[in-house]
Order: structure tokens, then C-alpha cells, then sequence
């Protein structure tokens, strides 16, 4: 007897050619994901809501907000969708597919798990390369037009970083040819992932609270904050890397003084 999970996947492969699915369909659960987690810390910035848990004092104009949201639409479908609908015979070239039966969620789960792996490292060092000198001015700094971040901001960038930097997440799949509920399931959590690292909050329930190599929004933060030669904190998702390689010094000496310094108020 087929799982709901599975009879839910039949009626989508019946109705819908694998193009559709795999081009449309990932551009609508992209949308839906990234706008639905986005939106909130909007709504938290306008109303105040959470303050104590704002990583930075400064909150945004609803112009600036507005403006945000307006050309993420233009980008989202004069660059994502056309790349994904150029990219579709790639990804079936490397053995992508979206027939039954679902591959067991070993391999999902592992699939997944190296795609984080492999985007964080690609990730690293091509957005330490954003940050020379010209890329950074005619490039990068269009991503850091937001110091403060909310959740949407996480992909308002420059059209050739939008490529530049989105090779990163396509490359694990492109390698491994999922099947595409797999490939949903990734964009699903890079998307959440990457809203949660640009949402302004650090709450509680934040998993950097919990995981220890995973970075999260007080991690990417900092990164935003500072000057472009001196930000650090260039991953996407873990912070081994910028530890390996000493980009996440200043980052770790503002720890330790807050440390120190929440001790000192504790003590007296």
C-alpha cells in the first residue's frame, strides 16, 4: 500500500510532465519557501515584535523594505526561472528523474547532508573572492546595500552574483543527479537556511544554539555589519571554514568580550 507521501507524488507525476515539475515546480517551492520564511522578520521590524532578540538596533524603512521585495520579483523571474528552465537538460543528463518510487530516505538524507557540505565549502571561497576590491564594488556591495539584514535580503544580490554564488547550491545535485523530491528538499532548507542566517534574530530556538558548526544569524550578522575588507565570516551554512582559515578572528573576539563582559555584570 502506497505511503500519503507517495500517493501525493503519483498524483503529481500523473498530471504533470517531469519538465513542468522540474522547472515550474521547483521555481514555485522556491518562491513559496523563501517568501513565507521571509516575510516574518518584515512584520517583526515593522511592529517591534521580538526587539530584545534583534541582533542590531537598526531597523529598516518600509521603503527600504519595499524596494527589497520589488526587485526580488524582477531577479527571481528574469534570472532564476530562466536558468532553470535552460539547466533542466543538464540535470536529466545526470540522471535526475521524478518517477516512483521514492528513493529510502537514507539516501535522501545523505544526499542531502553533502550538498550542504559542498555548497558551504564552494560558497566560502567564491564569496571571499566577492570581497576583492572590484568585485566587491561593482558586485558584491549590492548585497550589502542592507548592513541590517531581514530575512529577504538573503538573495537580493547582483545578477551575476545571483549566478556566480548560485552555482554552489546547483553543483551537489548537478554531481549526483537526485531524484527531484530530493533536489525539493534541498532547496527547501538552503532556502530556510539561508533566511534564517539574513533574519536580523537570534532566538532561543535557533539552532546555532544547538548545533554547534552551524552558524546562523548572529554568525552572518557580523559579516554584514562591517567594512568589506575586514567582515570575515564568509560561509554559507557551517563555521569551520572561516575557523580553519582564520576568517572568523574578529568575530571570536567579539564573543569572548561580550563573554567577559556579561561574567563581569553576573559577578557584581
Amino acid at each position: 500500500m502506497a505511503s500519503p507521501l507517495e500517493s501525493c507524488w503519483q498524483y503529481l507525476v500523473t498530471h504533470f510532465s517531469d519538465f513542468q515539475l522540474a522547472t515550474l515546480g521547483t521555481f514555485i517551492i522556491h518562491e513559496s519557501v523563501f517568501f513565507l520564511s521571509g516575510l516574518p522578520s518584515i512584520l517583526f521590524e515593522r511592529s517591534g515584535l521580538f526587539s530584545k532578540y534583534k541582533i542590531q538596533k537598526k531597523y529598516n524603512t518600509p521603503a527600504a523594505q519595499e524596494r527589497c521585495i520589488t526587485r526580488l520579483i524582477l531577479y527571481h523571474l528574469c534570472v532564476n526561472l530562466p536558468v532553470m528552465l535552460v539547466s533542466y537538460p543538464a540535470f536529466r543528463y545526470m540522471g535526475m528523474r521524478s518517477s516512483l518510487p521514492l528513493p529510502p530516505w537514507s539516501v535522501i538524507l545523505s544526499q542531502v547532508l553533502f550538498y550542504f557540505i559542498l555548497e558551504d565549502f564552494v560558497f566560502y571561497w567564491g564569496h571571499r573572492v566577492l570581497h576583492t576590491k572590484w568585485l566587491y564594488k561593482h558586485v558584491h556591495s549590492v548585497h550589502h546595500e542592507y548592513a541590517t539584514p531581514f530575512g529577504l535580503t538573503s538573495e537580493y544580490a547582483h545578477p551575476a552574483e545571483i549566478l556566480f554564488l548560485g552555482f554552489a547550491t546547483i553543483l551537489g545535485p548537478a554531481l549526483t543527479g537526485p531524484h527531484l523530491f530530493t533536489l525539493w528538499l534541498w532547496v527547501i532548507l538552503r532556502v530556510m537556511e539561508t533566511v534564517e542566517a539574513h533574519s536580523g534574530y537570534h532566538f532561543p530556538c535557533s539552532l546555532s544554539n544547538f548545533l554547534p558548526l552551524y552558524g546562523g544569524a548572529d554568525f552572518h550578522d557580523y559579516h554584514h555589519r562591517l567594512l568589506y575588507t575586514k567582515s570575515g565570516n564568509y560561509a554559507s551554512t557551517f563555521v569551520y571554514m572561516d575557523w580553519l582559515f582564520g576568517t572568523d578572528e574578529g568575530y571570536r573576539k567579539l564573543k569572548a568580550i561580550e563573554k567577559e563582559n556579561k561574567d563581569s555584570v553576573e559577578i557584581y
